[in-house]
């Protein structure tokens, strides 16, 4: 998704350096809504996540078990958050961009 949302960046900014069509301004508005809802989704998986990743850690607590599956869980939420503030950021250049090209 990363490499996906680069290039499509990098194809906008090649855009507004011509003159940009309405089509153009059409497709970007469509891409932001698409990964918005891409944005919505992993920001509920990485709640359910964190919510999971203190539950393990509370647990561990009581068992000593709960340790190994509460670092795993620690870890992935460290990349589900790196990631959403990717998308998060992506996003909000893309806002940017088709303030840009709407002038």
């Amino acid at each position: 998704m990363k490499k996906y949302i680069k290039e499509y960046i990098n194809e906008i900014e090649s855009k507004l350096k011509g003159k940009t069509t309405q089509n153009d301004i059409d497709d970007l508005l469509i891409k932001i809504k698409f990964f918005s809802h891409e944005r919505l989704v992993h920001l509920i998986v990485m709640l359910f996540v964190a919510l999971f990743t203190i539950l393990f850690i509370m647990l561990s607590f009581y068992n000593s078990l709960f340790d190994i599956i509460a670092f795993i869980s620690g870890i992935l939420l460290v990349f589900y958050i790196m990631h959403y503030f990717f998308l998060e950021n992506s996003i909000q250049y893309m806002y940017k961009l088709y303030d840009k090209m709407k002038k």
